[in-house]
């Protein structure tokens, strides 16, 4: 599915300086309506969440050699850290989007904004709930 011209240029072609969280933010949660059905309907209690890089922590817990290799991270409602659970669930399962590893993957790839955090979500959502490679691949040919 194509976004209307408009919202793309409001969006994503009008920066001077680069996109800050809120304009991740709101790139995100215009896609969130738009993701493929089968992603939508896991999304419904979903919560979007925005950092500019992961922490300290997140990268131990995941072994990262560099905060820049990870673009998005999807955390269970029961979970506090990778793999550890609590006890009882009090929050929904969250999205965490990061900002400046999203940026410089923009910058290397020229390629629209819009459509990279959109593909960034689909992956991330779609790997959670144990998709094939092949159906990721057909969610993010299909617009």
């Amino acid at each position: 599915m194509s976004l209307p011209s408009v919202v793309r240029q409001d969006i994503v072609m009008h920066f001077s300086r680069p996109p800050s969280l809120e304009d991740v933010a709101d790139v995100a949660n215009m896609l969130r309506k738009d993701l493929p059905l089968e992603i939508s309907k896991l999304c419904e209690d979903l919560e979007l969440s925005f950092e500019d890089i992961p922490d300290e922590a997140l990268c131990l817990e995941l072994e990262l050699e560099t905060p820049y290799e990870l673009l998005a991270h999807y955390r269970k409602g029961g979970e506090i850290s990778p793999g550890i659970q609590k006890k009882k669930t009090d929050a929904h399962d969250v999205l965490i989007l990061f900002r400046r590893p999203i940026l410089d993957l923009w910058c290397e790839t020229n390629e629209d904004l819009t459509t990279l955090i959109r593909e960034i979500m689909i992956e991330e959502i779609a790997q959670m709930h144990d998709f094939s490679e092949d159906d990721i691949s057909s969610f993010l040919r299909n617009r």
